[in-house]
């Protein structure tokens, strides 16, 4: 499995900062392609807010970035232990 792109983590900032009611999404654009895309609305108030599925993408996202993190972290301790990394074969 490949890491997880820039672009996800680019992502996952801005969702997490719509999540904490920053001023994170400047563009109209943005906004547009984010709602387009389902992941947020706009509030009461005119602020954006995460929809369910923006939550969801945001959860799976954490999960993807922590996956990667371990998986690191398991081969980092196999190459300090002299273990051959498995070759998918």
């Amino acid at each position: 499995m490949d890491p997880i792109s820039l672009e996800e983590l680019a992502l996952l900032e801005v969702l997490v900062e719509i999540d904490h009611a920053s001023k994170a999404v400047q563009t109209k654009a943005l906004q547009a392609r984010l709602a387009d895309a389902g992941l947020v609305e706009a509030g009461d108030d005119g602020e954006l807010k995460l929809t369910d599925a923006g939550i969801e993408r945001c959860k799976s996202l954490h999960h993807r970035v922590r996956a990667d993190r371990e998986a690191a972290e398991v081969l980092k301790e196999r190459e300090q232990s002299g273990e051959a990394a498995p070759t998918g074969e």
